[in-house]
């Protein structure tokens, strides 16, 4: 899962990222407002974490572009501002959440992935199709109750597709959902390639009730048999 982190305090942001990075998620930073607007005009995220005071800009800026592009990016706002005006104005151009500073990151990790269950998992703690269900805060899969044996990558794929049955989901797309600003890591989208071959093979072993499905000149979609 793909967490955006909008933060000028550098300290705080590369401690925030740090901590998320433990919990394997792949987090990419913005330092001010057009960093910012440069990557939600490029860009999903499963969560987005926003100050309201930002160099060049104002979250609550940020907030009403998500609501012009229709975006449902999950977005939890973190700012030193403790007002009621502040809390009302974010959440009614469309924040989930509203977490001041100092907090500790225990809390904010916990926040984070109650906002992706509530995005992807009607807050439920695992999300399931045909025989398979997937537990994003453990990072476990089970067939039928069995478990299966993934590798992170594998994980994150087969969560992104889980996320989004039946959706025809392009190897460029996959790629920035498991690799972010880390995209050249990826030594070229053979890589996905052979990830979701493995994956397919693993599901198929498991005799699992879903399929990804490769959907020529696309890309692939997880359907259930």
């Amino acid at each position: 899962m793909k967490i955006l982190i909008v933060e000028d305090e550098q300290n705080l942001r590369e401690t925030i990222a740090a901590s998320l990075r433990k919990e394997k998620f792949v987090v990419e930073v913005a330092p001010d407002y057009y960093a910012a607007l440069d990557k939600i005009n490029d860009y999903d995220y499963d969560c987005i974490l926003l100050d309201i005071m930002l160099p060049g800009g104002s979250g609550l800026d940020l907030l009403r572009e998500l609501k012009r592009l229709h975006r449902s990016d999950s977005v939890l706002i973190i700012s030193a501002k403790d007002s009621l005006d502040d809390k009302v104005d974010g959440l009614e151009l469309g924040a989930d959440d509203y977490l001041t500073k100092p907090f500790h990151l225990a809390e904010l990790n916990a926040r984070v992935k109650s906002l992706i269950r509530r995005r992807h998992a009607q807050g439920e703690t695992s999300i399931s199709l045909g025989n398979l269900s997937l537990f994003p805060d453990k990072r476990q899969v089970e067939v039928g109750g069995t478990p299966l044996q993934l590798n992170r990558k594998e994980f994150d794929l087969l969560y992104y597709f889980v996320a989004n049955p039946n959706r025809v989901i392009n190897k460029m797309s996959l790629a920035e959902s498991v690799w972010g600003d880390n995209i050249d890591q990826a030594d070229s989208l053979d890589f996905i390639y052979s990830q979701v071959k493995n994956l397919r093979k693993k599901l198929k072993q498991a005799e699992a009730t879903v399929e990804l499905k490769a959907v020529y000149g696309f890309g692939y979609k997880l359907t259930e048999l």
